[in-house]
């Protein structure tokens, strides 16, 4: 199958199917000689898929990676692909305490703020111009592979 189609089929755009080529998580096409267009098989769109559905998993490209090495390697056991989904739920976890964090501080804003007020009068505007320190939720301390998100 052609790219196009390939893309169709995994409900993603093209760029989405060279990208990950380029990457090398997805296997580079074969090219017919007479057009040099890419041609697909089956296995490419399950790796599309596979990749697809780890990404809706907020998964970074090289815990991708590193899964798609676990399952191709040599080894029968799946302690890499648990170590894995283990640190990506940490990673998940740390990071719904951070918005939770961010919720809160958030609704502390939104409570500084009545609507009838004129804009210099506004409670929002002033805590945000205030010389108080934020409060951080430490995104770069993440244990996440890749450091994305």
């Amino acid at each position: 199958m052609k790219i196009g189609e390939l893309a169709k089929k995994a409900d993603c755009p093209v760029e989405t199917v060279r990208y990950y080529e380029k990457q090398g998580l997805l296997p580079k096409a074969q090219r017919e000689l007479e057009n040099n267009y890419r041609r697909y098989n089956v296995t490419h769109l399950e790796r599309l898929l596979f990749i697809r559905r780890c990404r809706a998993l907020d998964m970074a490209h090289d815990e991708i990676r590193t899964l798609l090495q676990a399952m191709s390697s040599d080894s029968t056991s799946c302690s890499p692909i648990d170590n894995v989904i283990s640190q990506h739920l940490e990673h998940v976890q740390d990071r719904v305490k951070e918005l939770k964090l961010l919720e809160s501080e958030l609704k502390k804003l939104r409570n500084e703020c009545d609507s009838r007020r004129s804009l210099e009068e506004c409670g929002i505007v002033e805590k945000l111009n205030a010389n108080e320190k934020v409060v951080s939720t430490n995104r770069n301390k993440s244990k996440h592979l890749g450091g994305v998100h």
